[in-house]
């Protein structure tokens, strides 16, 4: 089998030693070009599918990566990059057959993106699974798995990314030094990468712009040498984030010259460049910087890569894919499913579920309301099928007969809608349709316009960070005057950090929720269908109450060690029905738990393992260890086994080193058994000691 990588390293030493010294180096940039000589096609590395095939025409459009942590879900999310995997293949196969070998159309893709949500003014966190190492790792990998899966060869080839320590500014990053303490190193920034290289065998990693602890990420021998290599044994092949190599000189003044910046980052081990700077190795070589050997190496790594994935058979199983195979019924389906599962009910007096025989107008209203930036998040492919929200409650009501009045409302963030009115242009509107309307469903929040990627979409604020946890101002004013206006006021919130909205009498977080963000809306607002998402994050109050945003410390950051009162803790998450943990016993390393619905709606919910050590090196609070989606009927009761994190028993100390726990207490329940989440979801965990 092809997928045995010493057959594979076999076969490209063996056409790497064909080649000349200029061709080994041409390979090593992102778009490798082709060697006609040897039979080599030209090929793009560069490819992204975060939640979807991205950048490169129709694909199905999944939930944003947080919307997809907010499942909690393990089995679903290897489904969904199985889905993604698929429709990556029928795509590349009838490109390349047209000879269409650009960027975003190869099987390397560089997803996921599994750095820690440490801040929530990080723009780029959305594209993250959240803010817990044990959830990022165990979704990381199940992503990764569905992604490469589990033929003769490579499916496609999946990256982790940002290695390491990466989470804002976007603004320094490209000259910002991450300093982080050992313990933190490996409690928190290293786990993932650790865990998808061992378990999940991640063909390649992702390298960062910054600076860790003095190197720079993509030319660090500690990271990249020491610890990938050396203490993992990652096999696979090293890219830098995109010109961050070209940063080593330019802006971390690490080198001086272009060669010397090639030489850092292939000395230790970056094998390809997402960039231009490698166009100077030969003259590195000349320079006596690099070795032939060194090329030679990164070059094989590479080919090997284009070995597993079957690029050099005929015959891989993969090629048979036909192009009708992405952006199918099943796919659309599958997206909808995440939708539902993914949304999160924060709040709620009794407005929801809403009753369609008792409402006769329902008034639509804000900014991402028609929105198809609020359904896509970033790193998104195009969708033929997209469904906003307000297509999603109008189809629902139509067939009910329930009219739908739609009001702008606001900008998103501009204080007008139209160059030449008055500021608050659409403020009257809203209120006049929420006055008449018997229920007002606000649909505010962010997009990836407003908090991304630094430079990446022409962020508002260029970097992509958020300032605050508000809302623009645009809306803040509109949800005010529909707090005055409306009969009941329903706010679904479209964005992918946290976020301080207090107007609603229920309140809904619906993430960047893919294509059928609209239909699964419409449908848990109705009943059809009981939300059962959980936060994979802490939503604050203010960004006053945390360290400063270049502070990489983890102290008072995320649940583990954030001291003050939140806005909603991490892991919560309403529903239409209520639940009761009846049982929980631990065998070995596995929990096993009894849950009932003791209301009378149908509902899944996560039932959510936290462990505390007697250790002064233990985290502030209990730390996630288990989880488990589940769905029960109402009035019924399921019994499920929750596996446990494998560090369970053990905990970081000051210089790294894992060391025994001592004794362990576990909290089983569908929150964080704190009393803010205890009282807040109605539900106390089960204490095993």
């Amino acid at each position: 089998m092809m997928r045995n990588r010493e057959e594979a390293a076999a076969k490209a030493r063996e056409l790497v030693a064909k080649m000349t010294i200029e061709e080994k180096a041409s390979q090593l940039k992102y778009d490798a070009p082709a060697i006609p000589r040897l039979g080599i096609p030209a090929y793009n590395w560069w490819n992204e599918v975060l939640h979807g095939v991205a950048r490169a025409g129709t694909a199905t459009v999944f939930p944003q990566a947080i919307g997809l942590a907010a499942i909690f879900d393990e089995d679903f999310q290897e489904e969904i990059a199985s889905a993604i995997s698929r429709e990556a293949r029928a795509k590349y196969n009838g490109q390349s057959a047209h000879g269409d070998r650009d960027i975003y159309k190869g099987l390397t893709v560089w997803s996921p993106n599994i750095n820690i949500f440490r801040d929530p003014r990080w723009g780029r966190g959305h594209e993250t699974y959240g803010e817990d190492p044990y959830l990022t790792t165990r979704l990381g990998i199940r992503f990764i798995k569905g992604l490469q899966g589990d033929g003769k060869y490579l499916k496609v080839a999946a990256c982790s990314k940002h290695f390491a320590v990466h989470s804002g500014p976007e603004a320094l990053r490209h000259e910002f030094n991450a300093v982080a303490n050992p313990k933190d190193m490996v409690e928190t920034y290293l786990t993932a990468f650790e865990e998808t290289v061992k378990e999940a065998e991640v063909e390649s990693v992702m390298g960062a712009y910054n600076r860790v602890n003095g190197e720079p990420a993509c030319g660090s021998e500690t990271l990249l040498k020491k610890t990938l290599r050396e203490k993992w044994g990652f096999r696979g092949h090293v890219v830098s984030d995109c010109w961050a190599v070209r940063d080593f000189h330019e802006n971390h003044k690490v080198t001086d010259t272009a060669e010397e910046s090639a030489a850092l980052a292939l000395k230790n081990g970056c094998d390809l460049n997402c960039g231009n700077t490698y166009l100077h190795m030969l003259q590195a070589l000349k320079q006596g910087l690099v070795t032939e050997e060194q090329i030679t190496t990164a070059c094989e790594r590479l080919f090997t890569t284009r070995y597993l994935l079957g690029l050099f058979d005929e015959n891989c199983e993969y090629n048979r894919i036909p192009v009708t195979d992405a952006d199918t019924d099943e796919n659309d389906a599958l997206a909808l499913k995440a939708a539902e599962k993914s949304m999160v009910l924060l709040e709620n007096d009794g407005t929801l579920p809403l009753d369609p025989a008792k409402i006769k107008t329902i008034a639509v209203i804000g900014p991402n309301a028609d929105s198809i930036p609020a359904l896509e998040g970033n790193y998104n492919g195009t969708s033929s099928r997209y469904v906003t929200f307000l297509e999603g409650i109008r189809a629902y009501c139509k067939a009910r007969g329930i009219r739908v009045l739609y009001s702008l409302g606001s900008h998103l963030f501009k204080d007008r809608t139209s160059n030449l009115a008055q500021a608050d242009d659409r403020l009257a509107e809203a209120a006049m349709y929420a006055e008449t309307a018997d229920v007002t469903i606000a649909c505010v929040g962010l997009d990836a316009g407003l908090e991304g990627e630094e430079g990446d979409t022409g962020n508002e604020y260029f970097s992509g960070d958020k300032n605050d946890l508000l809302i623009p101002e645009s809306q803040r004013k509109l949800l005010k005057t529909l707090e005055k206006s409306a009969k009941k006021l329903v706010t679904v919130i479209a964005a992918g950090s946290s976020l301080n909205v207090p107007e609603g009498n229920a309140k809904l977080f619906a993430w960047y929720p893919g294509q059928a963000g609209g239909t699964a809306l419409a449908e848990i607002l109705f009943g059809e269908k009981n939300p059962g998402g959980h936060l994979p994050l802490t939503f604050y109050k203010d960004v006053k109450d945390l360290p400063a945003f270049e502070d990489y410390s983890m102290k008072n950051r995320t649940y583990r060690y954030f001291t003050g009162d939140v806005l909603y803790p991490f892991g919560f998450g309403l529903s239409y029905t209520t639940w009761k943990v009846v049982s929980a016993k631990k065998d070995g390393n596995t929990i096993t738990a009894t849950v009932e619905n003791t209301g009378k709606t149908d509902g899944e919910t996560v039932l959510q393992v936290y462990v505390a050590a007697d250790s002064p090196d233990a985290p502030a609070h209990p730390r996630l260890c288990g989880f488990r989606r589940v769905f029960v009927k109402a009035g019924a009761s399921e019994t499920v086994a929750i596996p446990l994190d494998k560090w369970t028993d053990t905990v970081v100390n000051k210089d790294g080193e894992r060391i025994p726990a001592g004794k362990l207490t576990f909290f089983v329940g569908v929150s964080q058994p704190d009393e803010k989440s205890v009282q807040m979801c109605g539900v106390r965990p089960v204490v095993i000691e």
